[in-house]
Order: structure tokens, then sequence, then C-alpha cells
């Protein structure tokens, strides 16, 4: 939100510089981003008089004009302008003068150009007769600007500006406003702001308010069929207009806050809401079918063409203005070109409106359609503000354009204001603020701001504080609070001289810790880091949207973004893979052989679980392992080596054990278009993530140029099975030795060796302390399609264990492979 300060001036004498206004505005919650100047304060420019105005010898195009400027000799000026001519009273920037012009290159830009003497083809020049847009008064460069014939020669260009009430320099501030604050989108509200902190008086324009009712009904109806979206509207009529340039003081006060001047009528609707906040829209009266308008919603699949000539489908529920034959503009946000003001209208029907915040919010971003109307009422305009604003740019139409107010106002209003009273206790202001404040100055600061304060209670002292209706943001005591804090000056709190700390010592939550542990471990054995983006292609979100992954396990869709930038960001990720493998690809294309990378990040799917917590969406938290190339580089002792499996589900064991968790079992799983081949990681019976192969396609559509291997691990299951098992546990080392035994059976070939270790971890009960698989033969000594397995065990008690005990637990492990196994004892 821009301001003006000239216009911000029309309204209050707050007798401060810019850059001070600027930093009182910062210090009260209203935060400036910028402060810029607008225009010169043009010395050196004067009023002259053309003498003469002759044809250039040389030139078609150009003027050689004697101007009296009241100095003993008129001035030769070489001039372009095809307007010019003796007689005229003009505005002469004089040798020496610095302007602001716009550059050649960009338009858009103002670059410092110093008038010198100087001949243009061959004809001596002493200055430059200006345009309007060479001296900061508009964007005309058609021809010169022409003054009135009383304009006294040789006095001051500026002299003569400031007696029409134009000021030649201002400065824009831009304001950071955030959407608790819709009364502050406009100079209004600024001033209410202001007047609090300077304690000046704010001076509101006069405007005589207009009865319901009058001749205006006879000529207009309203109706309103969505009285739940339009609470109210107000029409006025004025008859008469002339369509044709705003003056010079509205264009100027338009263009200082960004806003390209267009005649009249448009230009006094635009003035209101930037002064006031309210948006209004102008329609050409004699263009309303049937006398009328209706306020209701859109038919779904309708269309519509807006003021920008763009025909737009419009969204269900968008709320419509109609006439009494069609739809002629989307309430709140853009008009139509069916009723738009023309160079041909000269009757004009005012609409001041209250609509639904949330609607309009709604069709706007559906529309991907914002104005300066819809930002205003997304955030919830004066819901009392409307027939003011309506009567005032009916009064500048008047005034400006020479139109004839219609007697009357139509006020349809379904759902009257109620303003909300909220109690206020004074001690309470004293305790949250810290800061030492007269109850007196609490209720000057909230009156100053339009809030209506009265005794409740005096002891202890309680007000009754009625919201005003700009006001929609405040609905507790906490509001108010806020309130006369920021007007007191953040910077004027003191800072208190101690503070009481909780006697508790601060943990860090299980995830995190979890997190860091794990980083460390990670970075300690060779990977990196990395961050990749959460938003993916469709279809490649669809590709990946895999049951072999935590995200796609649970078989919901992919979470598609509503009005994506881009095509590539258009849904959120199911996994992480995605992105690591295109990490991967482009780190093999710039000559990294040996590749090694890990992520957290969330994953999203579309389906209601036990871990939604909006709509049915589900959010998962995974890392991901990611492993392409050389595993060991070329040394001395041996050859380069590229990562396999089994070396990634070394890492994987690490991290478990890293956890605190045993290590996981691994079951194989089917292999799919994502995978060549893989494994399901399991912690007990619970399903905890799966470490794969990169298929083929996939790996080549990233470029891969080795094999790719994956391990996406469920990080939230992770984190609350490791809730109790990550924080340190102590225990005395044992005095007695531990028995140490091995065993080699012959198994098929196809055996895997995790279920024979549960077997035997489940037979050598609580004296089997640990257990491992040290060695594995396939070859002529154990036959065809048969392997030999060895396991290691460590076995141990609270007391010396003897020969028959372990013998025992060794026997029943025997007999138990043979059984589930049919494992032979190797010899």
């Amino acid at each position: 939100m821009i301001i003006s300060t000239n216009w911000l001036d029309d309204y209050i004498a707050h007798g401060l510089s810019a850059d001070e206004l600027a930093d009182r505005l910062t210090m009260c919650g209203l935060e400036v981003e910028s402060v810029d100047r607008i225009g010169t304060d043009l010395e050196g420019v004067v009023i002259g008089h053309v003498l003469s105005a002759e044809q250039h010898p040389n030139a078609d195009r150009l003027s050689v004009c004697k101007v009296d400027t009241g100095m003993n000799t008129p001035l030769d000026i070489v001039c372009g302008a095809p307007n010019v001519a003796a007689g005229q009273k003009v505005a002469v920037a004089t040798v020496g003068t610095t302007l602001h012009l716009p550059s050649r290159d960009n338009p858009e830009q103002r670059v410092p150009v110093t008038m010198k003497k100087a001949k243009i083809r061959g004809e001596v020049s002493e200055g430059m007769i200006c345009a309007e847009d060479e001296l900061g008064l508009g964007d005309d460069h058609d021809g010169i600007l022409v003054l009135d014939t009383d304009a006294a020669i040789g006095t001051a260009f500026s002299d003569y500006l400031s007696a029409k009430g134009i000021r030649t320099m201002d400065h824009a501030i831009d304001i950071s406003i955030t959407p608790n604050r819709p009364d502050a989108i406009s100079h209004l509200g600024i001033a209410r702001d202001v007047s609090a902190l300077t304690g000046k008086e704010i001076c509101r324009p006069a405007v005589a308010l207009t009865e319901a009712g009058g001749s205006v009904t006879s000529k207009m109806s309203v109706t309103i069929e969505a009285e739940d979206l339009c609470r109210r509207f107000v029409g006025i009529m004025v008859e008469g207009v002339e369509i044709k340039e705003s003056p010079t003081w509205m264009k100027q006060r338009l263009l200082a806050i960004g806003l390209r001047p267009r005649n009249v009528i448009v230009d006094i609707t635009n003035y209101v809401m930037y002064e006031c906040g309210q948006p209004l829209h102008a329609y050409d009266a004699d263009t309303l079918n049937g006398h009328c308008i209706v306020v209701a919603k859109a038919k779904v699949g309708s269309t519509f063409t807006t003021l920008d000539s763009k025909e737009r489908t419009l969204p269900e529920d968008a709320l419509m203005i109609r006439d009494g034959e069609r739809e002629i503009g989307i309430a709140g946000i853009m008009g139509g070109e069916n009723t738009e003001v023309t160079d041909n209208t000269t009757n004009v029907f005012i609409e001041a409106a209250w609509f639904d915040p949330s609607s309009i919010r709604r069709t706007a971003k559906a529309l991907a359609l914002q104005t300066d109307a819809s930002y205003r009422f997304e955030r919830g305009v004066d819901a009392e503000g409307q027939a003011w604003a309506a009567k005032r740019a009916a009064d500048l139409m008047v005034e400006l354009a020479g139109g004839t107010l219609v007697d009357g106002m139509i006020d349809v209003h379904p759902v009257p204001y109620e303003a909300p009273v909220v109690p206020l206790r004074a001690q309470r202001v004293l305790d949250i603020m810290g800061a030492d404040i007269a109850p007196s100055e609490m209720v000057r600061l909230l009156e100053a701001i339009g809030f209506g304060v009265t005794e409740k209670q005096a002891d202890p002292l309680v007000w009754d504080v009625t919201v005003p209706s700009f006001r929609p943001d405040v609905g507790r005591e906490i509001d108010l609070i806020e309130e006369v804090a920021r007007l007191f000056g953040y910077d004027n709190i003191p800072e208190p001289t101690h503070s009481r700390i909780p006697n508790f010592t601060p943990g860090m939550a299980v995830d995190r810790q979890l997190r860091e542990r794990l980083r460390d471990v990670l970075s300690g054995i060779g990977f990196r880091e990395t961050y990749t983006n959460s938003m993916l292609p469709i279809e490649t979100a669809e590709r990946f949207n895999d049951p072999a992954l935590p995200g796609g396990r649970f078989g919901g869709d992919v979470v598609e973004t509503m009005n994506p930038i881009t095509t590539e960001m258009a849904a959120l990720r199911p996994s992480l893979l995605p992105g690591l493998l295109k990490v991967a690809g482009h780190n093999h294309n710039h000559g990294q052989q040996a590749i090694r990378l890990f992520e957290f990040g969330r994953v999203h799917t579309k389906r209601n679980t036990n871990r939604t917590l909006v709509g049915d969406y589900t959010e998962t938290e995974t890392l991901m392992l990611l492993t392409s190339g050389y595993w060991q580089g070329q040394y001395w002792e041996g050859e380069p080596r590229e990562a396999d499996l089994f070396d990634l589900k070394g890492v994987v064991d690490r991290v478990f054990r890293a956890t605190g968790l045993e290590v996981p079992r691994y079951k194989e799983r089917e292999a799919s278009n994502l995978a060549s081949w893989g494994v399901d990681i399991l912690l007990g019976k619970r399903w905890i993530g799966s470490l794969i192969r990169i298929s083929d396609a996939v790996a080549g559509d990233f470029t891969l140029r080795h094999d790719g291997l994956a391990a996406e691990i469920d990080f939230t299951a992770l984190a609350e099975a490791a809730a109790g098992a990550i924080r340190p546990r102590y225990q005395a080392i044992s005095r007695f030795p531990v028995v140490e035994r091995d065993i080699a059976v012959i198994v098929p070939a196809s055996q895997p060796a995790g279920p024979m270790i549960e077997a035997i971890e489940r037979t050598g009960g609580d004296l089997l302390k640990q257990v491992t698989v040290f060695d594995l033969y396939e070859g002529d000594h154990v036959g065809k399609d048969h392997k030999s397995l060895a396991f290691g065990l460590r076995l141990g008690a609270d007391r010396t264990l003897r020969d028959k005990e372990v013998d025992k637990v060794m026997t029943r492990i025997l007999k138990t492979l043979e059984k589930e196994f049919d494992a032979k004892l190797r010899g």
C-alpha cells in the first residue's frame, strides 16, 4: 500500500518529515518498506509569454520561439511541440535548471537532465518550453502545457501551482499491510494512526449523507438474493456527467501512488477507494437493462467477459452482479465490458457494497485475478462505510464532471452491523505491556483510532470498549491491548531488568535428537545431506507414488497443488527419491563417480489415515539414503568396487543401531516399474521402510551412469519406535565370561539367513546374547543347489555358564534349524 504524504496532509497536520513519519509508522506496527521522493521543487522553471513562434528554417517539425520570461531580453527557444503558438503562457525551464525527464531507453524511469544553451539545427536555444510529463505533473507528452492567460510573467512556476493547490514535490511511502489491518489500506486509515501518534486532530472530508429512498428508487432498483455474501448494497445516481480528464491535482495524487489516470469518473472511484478504503464501481446507467441490479451466485460453468476484455469461466458459488437480463460484474473483483463507463457515458450509477471476504478470496484465487478491490474485500472493508464512500464519489462527480445528483439513495441492508463490545481491564494492559502507562492515555489512544470507551467498573478499573465497524480484526481483550501497545510505541516499552527462568532443563524433542544423531552417523561414513524441492510435475509424482516406498504405501492419490506457478511444481512429492535421483544424475554428469546422499523430508499422499491432520491428506517424514557408483575407490591394494545392496543394508543396520533399536529384519519383495529388486525393512512385525535397486528405465531417465541403490525409511515410525531407546542407558560390565560357539549348517541355496537368525534367537532364549553370520560357502563340498551358512553365537549370564548348559542350548538350536529349514550340520 503506497501512501502519498501530500495526500495524507489533506487530513492531518502532523508536522513530521517523510522519514520521521515512516519511523513512527513502523514503530506502531505498520512496517514501512521504502520512502521515495516524487518530483522536484522545479527551481528555475518560470512562467513565460510566447511572443512569436516561427517555423524552424532547417526542420519541418520544430519552431523557433521568442519567449518573454520577465528578463531584459526575450529568450530564443527551439520547441518541437505541435501546439506551441504566439500569445500562450507557458512553463519555461531556463538554462541551469535540472529536470527529471523520462528516459529515452525506458520511459518508466526518470533521469536528471540539466538545461544548457545549445544550437539545435543551427538555431540557438536558451531553455525549454515544458510539457506536463516533463514537469512531473502527469504523463501527457502530446504538447506543451498551456497555462491560464492571467499567469504572471517571470514568476516561479511552483508559486503558480501552489496558488492552485498543486504541489510539485511529494513522497511515496510504501507500507507492508498485514492481513489483520484492513483499516490501514487507505489514507484516512493511516491518518487515524498518525492522529493517535501525534495527538493532532484528523480532518475528514465533509460529506452530507443522503437519506435512503428518494427519486433514485424510481430510476433503479437493487435486489440481494445472496444475503449471506452481500450484507449491504448502496447505490447513488449522477446524471449529465461530462467524460473528460481529471484535474491536475487528482491526477497528481493517483500518479503518486502508482495509478494511471483514465477519465474523471473512473479516477474518482479510485480516488475515493484510496481515500477511505471502500472499493466503488461506476456503471454506465443507460446500459443497465431493466433499470435494476441483482446480487446473486453465478451459474456453474458460465462465462463472463471482464473489463480487461478476457472471457473467464466462473467458479462455483462466485458472487455476481446482474441487471435485468445478464451478468454485468464479478462482485468485489472486476466489472464487465458491457456496462463500463465510456466517452459517451452521461449517466452514472455508483455501487458501494459489503461482500463476504471468504467468498471474494475464493473467487479471486479460482480466477487467478487479484485487483485493488478484491485486495480490500478479501481483508474486510468497513461494514458501515458504503453510504459515505458513495456520496463522497457522487459529490466529486458533481463538482468535477458537471453532473447532477439524483435525489435520494438506494440502501439495501439485509444484515445490519452490530458493534461488538469488549471488556478491557486497565491492570491487564499494564501486566501484558510491562510499561507504565496512565489509564487516561489508554483511553486517548483507543478513542483516537475510533474505538468507543466507557467506564464499566471503577475498582478495579474496567472499560467497555465498542469496536468500530472498520476493525473486523478486533474481538478480544488481547486485541485491544495490542492496539494500546503499538500506539504507545514498541520502542517506548522498557526492557525488563530481570526475568524468571523456569526451574527445569529444556530438552530436545526425540525426533530432533534422533535426526541430529543420524546426521552425524551418516556424515561420518561419507554420506552428504541434500535438500531437494518438495514439489514435482504431476507425472513424476504419480510415477514415484509406489507402494514400495513409505509415501505410496498408504495407497492414496498424488496431492496436486491449486494454481501452480509452473507445471514443474504441480504436485507435492510422495517420495524423496526423485529429488535425490536428480542430484545423483547431475553429479554423475559432472564427473563424480562415487555418490552417497541422504535427505530428511516430508512426503504427502491424498488418503485419510491415522496420521491425517487436515482433510484427507497424510504427511509423513522419511529418511532417504541413495548410493550410486563406487563404494570403494581404487587404491594400491585393489581395484575399485561398485556399491551393492549389502553395502546399503549395512548402512541401514547402522542407522537402526544408532537409534538404540535392534537391527531390522529384511524380507524380499516383488519387483516393480520403479525397483528391479528390493526388500522390505521390518522392525519386529512392523514395516518401517524398503531397500531397492533402481530399475534401469528409471536410472536412465535420471542419467545415472551406475546402478542406483536406495533405502527410504519411515522416519515418523522410526522416531516413535526409538522414543524410549534413544536415551542413553547404563549397566555394569559383567564380571563373568561369555561363551562363544560356532555352528555351520547346509541349507538350500535359496534359503535366506534372516529367518534362520530369528529362529536361533527365539530358541536360544535368555542365554543367547548375540548371533551373527560370519561365513557363506557355495561349492562342491556342499552339493548342488545348496550352501553352507556359519553362525557365530555368544552366550552369557550373570554367572559362570557350565558346558552342560551351553551344549543343551546348542542342541535345541540344531534341532530347530533341522525342523524348520531342513538344515544339516556341516561336518
